[in-house]
């Protein structure tokens, strides 16, 4: 199996939890890992189509009263071998795109008034991360306290509020300097 194509793997982890259609993996990626992973509806079909042909899962006919029949997807043997070795490999570095940050490179080209909002902005969203992340970190704790894989989703969680947290921090820092070039073109 290809190792930069990560979808399989993201795939075939939704699916070491248990038996599901493309449906149900897009509901546990959306419901999971959507805040630092995301697959598409486009992704995962196409994938799961491959993986079956491969023996990576194996595919079965779920009959279902009122609704057309919906396709069932398993991990095989095959599937979780490969999956546990693509976990024993190190991460590959990640790119790193940011609006924001190239605005803020260009930004002596507009009043510093327009960047300070984007900062602005930017710092609410972290703010409403953390709030965001306080409460799924509640719901995991209270829904899922004897789960073997909790510590496992905690580590991730706090990965993000550590990110978040320090993202808000920067862009307060990134306030105070903003707000002073803005008043000093005020004062000209």
């Amino acid at each position: 199996m290809a190792a930069s194509n990560t979808t399989r793997y993201a795939v075939l982890g939704m699916l070491s939890a248990g038996p599901r259609s493309g449906y149900d993996i897009k509901k546990a990626v959306d419901s999971s890992i959507a805040h630092f992973w995301s697959e598409s509806f486009g992704q995962i079909y196409p994938i799961l189509r491959r993986l079956t042909a491969d023996g990576f899962v194996r595919r079965r006919r779920e009959t279902q009263r009122g609704k057309p029949d919906r396709q069932v997807y398993s991990i095989m043997p095959r599937g979780r071998e490969a999956l546990r070795a693509w976990l024993g490999q190190p991460a590959r570095s990640e790119s790193f795109r940011s609006e924001l940050l190239l605005k803020l490179f260009l930004g002596a080209q507009v009043p510093a008034s327009i960047s300070l909002g984007h900062v602005r902005q930017f710092q609410e969203r972290q703010q409403a991360l953390l709030l965001t992340y306080a409460e799924i970190e509640r719901r995991l704790r209270r829904e899922h306290a004897r789960h073997p894989e909790l510590p496992y989703w905690l580590m991730t969680l706090h990965y993000g509020q550590c990110r978040a947290e320090a993202l808000r921090d920067w862009a307060a820092d990134v306030t105070k300097t903003l707000g002073k070039a803005a008043h000093k073109e005020v004062a000209r």
